[in-house]
């Protein structure tokens, strides 16, 4: 007779049997601590935000007593920002230096990167570590010779005068630099065999192929640009070219400050940069982890 009590020969496991193996407890302890930890951060992340909304609907009393849900006063608050503020102009100014800003800044900083990755030469690597190290120059240390350079020039009080600056950023350079590494070489020479040239291999090849890199770079750009405000601080010297940046700032420096107003004026001023991220989330993350398609 046969022994029936003897697996059959390439029979499989019961797939129970895993789950009779007990868990590691310290394993479970060290996920729990990582999920707590995760979630105090999430919580002190979104909290201001929330603080923030909840401060548009509430008087600037109820702000300054800490009152922390929601009131009736949204529509009061956003008349008197409306009154005192010539919403869409500055809201003009801010779209405009922020969009052309990072047009601007991904066409030059990505050109650069790819020629620094593509084209080999002796210097590249000294140019390049140069460059790098003029990213340890605080910029604080460069706002009185750039003043000199665009009063001279007569750009003072101009956007040209606040986007110039930026739209050759080391760190994109760098970003694009790292992110190319991952572009197949391939599909370059293929380009090259087909006749191409090196504009239209950028154009037509290497920019589809990188759009994860570029949508991780518009989006860190674009805040840069719209939240920038210690060098428009400086430069736009009239009311009508402030950004809104400079003007909620302005606001709070009042003898007597309406929080409620100033908060949704914040809240108006966050709205473009929450939408550009939520737009390009799914590409940012992408970019981030150097992804090629």
């Amino acid at each position: 007779m046969t022994d029936t009590s003897l697996p059959a020969v390439g029979a499989r496991p019961a797939a129970n049997v895993r789950s009779r193996v007990p868990a590691n407890p310290f394993a479970i302890l060290r996920r729990a601590l990582v999920y707590v930890l995760l979630s105090i951060a999430a919580f002190v992340s979104v909290f201001p935000f929330f603080w923030m909304i909840v401060g548009a609907t509430n008087k600037s009393a109820d702000i300054i007593r800490g009152k922390n849900s929601f009131g009736s006063e949204l529509f009061n608050n956003a008349a008197t920002f409306f009154t005192q503020v010539d919403a869409l102009r500055v809201f003009w100014n801010s779209a405009f230096i922020a969009v052309v800003g990072t047009a601007l800044t991904l066409l030059i900083s990505s050109l650069a990167g790819y020629g620094f990755e593509m084209f080999r030469s002796k210097v590249r690597e000294r140019i390049f570590a140069l460059l790098l190290l003029f990213l340890s120059i605080p910029f604080a240390a460069m706002m009185v010779p750039l003043f000199v350079m665009f009063s001279q020039a007569k750009l003072v009080n101009t956007y040209t005068a606040v986007i110039l600056p930026t739209v050759a950023s080391i760190f994109i350079i760098f970003y694009f630099r790292q992110a190319t590494k991952a572009f197949p070489s391939e599909l370059r020479d293929a380009a090259k065999i087909d006749g191409l040239k090196e504009w239209q291999i950028f154009l037509f090849v290497y920019m589809p192929v990188m759009r994860s890199t570029y949508a991780a770079a518009t989006i860190i750009i674009f805040m840069a640009n719209w939240n920038n405000y210690l060098w428009p601080l400086i430069v736009l010297q009239t009311a009508e070219n402030k950004t809104i940046t400079l003007i909620v700032s302005a606001l709070t420096s009042a003898y007597t400050p309406d929080y409620g107003m100033i908060l949704f004026g914040t809240v108006l001023a966050t709205l473009p940069t929450l939408v550009i991220f939520f737009l390009l989330q799914r590409r940012f993350v992408e970019g981030m982890l150097g992804a090629v398609k």
